[in-house]
């Protein structure tokens, strides 16, 4: 009878615990690993500070496709203003790079007319005439055959010479984008499409705790459900209130109405609350880490 313990090598079963340990030590094989709690953020925290927000904004649905992030307004506003002054900085390294490039071709064309010019003048002065020669004499070739006199001197450099040597070019800059990019989905972003969220508090007067130490701190606006990670919530964009996915298919999307405010609803006035997502991690997707081992190449 084989022994009941992690590392029992008698039995006739081979374990996940050994699969999964022999996968880790030889470097083959795919490790599932769930996400834990502490690795994912809370529903109503900011996507970049990772902190409850205080004045909470939403990414809108311009383009009908995922957006739905959310931000402090502070931290996202802050963000934007670096992002624009990172750009009015690439462009003036950018238009010197375009000034200096101009230059160099300005003086690149004067310095080719300089070497014709250089060119048929030392021509000119070596040309010998018939009169000049005796019947036994020849003409003279050291000032037509020197390099110097040809001007070949810059043509032929020394390689010794550290100031002749090639050298490593600077690396060229590309135009920068005037565009302004969300953190997190990648997409186009600008301060006016920003949504304003408006929260419903739990009401409890008994909890005296404070908002951000309350593990129930917000509910559905319309159906009063505790809202939570685990909940699927929208941004209603006329007013900003945040509403349960169960409310948005079992009332509002019955007549398409705003139940506070009786105003009629898009389905583009209803952008998903985007959620679990933090600076390491992307919102709900399927995440994959690759990790490279040495092996034995045959």
């Amino acid at each position: 009878m084989t022994r009941h313990a992690r590392n029992c090598t008698a039995g006739a079963v081979y374990t996940y615990h050994e699969k999964k340990k022999d996968a880790a030590n030889s470097g083959f094989g795919t490790t599932s690993r769930r996400i834990g709690k502490d690795s994912v953020k809370s529903f109503d925290c900011c996507s970049l500070t990772l902190q409850p927000c205080r004045t909470p904004v939403i990414t809108s649905d311009l383009f009908h496709s995922k957006d739905g992030y959310l931000f402090d307004k502070e931290a996202i506003l802050t963000y934007i203003i670096s992002k624009k002054n990172e750009y009015g900085r690439k462009m003036k390294e950018y238009e010197k790079q375009s000034k200096a490039d101009e230059e160099d071709r300005a003086a690149q064309a004067d310095a080719e007319v300089q070497k014709k010019l250089d060119k048929f003048i030392s021509t000119e002065k070596n040309i010998v005439t018939n009169k000049t020669l005796k019947p036994n004499d020849q003409p003279s070739t050291s000032g037509a055959m020197s390099n110097v006199s040809l001007g070949k001197r810059k043509e032929l450099p020394s390689f010794w010479v550290p100031s002749q040597t090639p050298s490593a070019k600077v690396a060229r800059l590309e135009k920068p984008d005037s565009k302004i990019y969300c953190p997190v989905s990648g997409k186009p972003l600008k301060a006016k499409d920003l949504i304003d969220v408006k929260f419903t508090l739990v009401k409890d007067a008994s909890d005296r705790k404070s908002l951000i130490a309350k593990e129930n701190r917000y509910m559905c606006a319309v159906t009063h459900d505790i809202l939570n990670n685990a909940v699927p919530c929208a941004v209603l964009k006329p007013t900003g209130d945040v509403v349960t996915i169960e409310c948005i298919e079992k009332i509002i999307k019955k007549d398409m109405i705003h139940p506070l405010t009786n105003e009629q609803l898009e389905d583009s006035d209803i952008i998903p609350l985007q959620r679990g997502g933090t600076g390491f991690a992307t919102t709900n997707e399927k995440l994959e880490a690759k990790e490279q081992k040495p092996c034995l190449q045959v």
